[in-house]
């Protein structure tokens, strides 16, 4: 039986590590590890993460912001064997300052623009060649409320730099799942999960708001959620949609 592959960016810390140790833990599974330093201690204790029968790791590296790591990344996967990937998690992202739109300067907008828009794309467009050679390819962009165009639906804390980058980064994974009637491409909300970046955000909501009926969910229960998700889409259910942790379907 042919192994499931998995490729997660961003995977050695919060959600892409979360969904990494799920996706070990089955049998039978490659799971790939992308981040931007192999070397760094976070990544080589991939390595001891549990796994299930006949399940391996690979780490690879591919700094979202590096225009040329993707496809790099992608040549060092098939010289490794890897002849198709049948999910791919766009995960890595950043978000490091929250300025207004009266505030915002131009690179923090591009600081978030490349890693978040241009390091999904660059990514997508490495990987689509063994996307194409799964019998069932999946193609997941992690997303965010901070990308809701609905005025009602955004966050009220300022976030003139993250928000533009996710609004982008849902369009092109809409237009992904239209343009390729083989793959099934969707937004995925992993909700407010207590991660560095979900604690950063919810003190945000905080200084807004003095009092906040939010709270952080857990890594595991995000992940787990996500997962079980990611297992039950399918392009006339899921393509093109942005879906939440608990498999609603969301607005935009």
């Amino acid at each position: 039986m042919a192994p499931t592959i998995v490729l997660i960016s961003g995977a050695n810390r919060g959600l892409g590590k979360g969904l990494l140790e799920l996706y070990l833990a089955r049998p039978h599974h490659v799971v790939i590890a992308a981040n931007r330093n192999p070397d760094h201690p976070t990544s080589k204790a991939l390595a001891e993460l549990p796994k299930g029968t006949d399940t391996r790791l690979i780490v690879i590296k591919i700094d979202a912001s590096v225009e040329s790591d993707a496809a790099e990344g992608i040549k060092q996967l098939t010289a490794q064997g890897i002849d198709h990937i049948d999910i791919a998690i766009a995960n890595a992202g950043v978000c490091y300052v929250f300025p207004k739109i009266s505030e915002i300067k131009t690179v923090d907008l591009q600081g978030h623009l490349t890693p978040n828009l241009f390091g999904v794309v660059w990514l997508y467009q490495a990987a689509i060649s063994l996307l194409k050679k799964s019998t069932n390819p999946k193609w997941i962009t992690m997303g965010s409320v901070g990308g809701k165009i609905l005025y009602r639906d955004q966050p009220d804390v300022p976030h003139a730099a993250y928000g533009p980058s996710k609004v982008a980064v849902h369009w092109v994974t809409k237009r992904i799942d239209k343009e390729e009637n083989w793959l099934t491409a969707f937004v995925i909300h992993p909700g407010l999960a207590d991660t560095e970046m979900g604690q950063t955000a919810l003190a945000g909501l905080v200084e807004v708001h003095d009092n906040i009926p939010v709270k952080l969910i857990t890594v595991q229960e995000s992940c787990q959620g996500m997962i079980s998700v990611i297992d039950a889409a399918t392009k006339a259910t899921h393509g093109g949609r942005l879906v939440a942790y608990t498999g609603d379907v969301d607005t935009w």
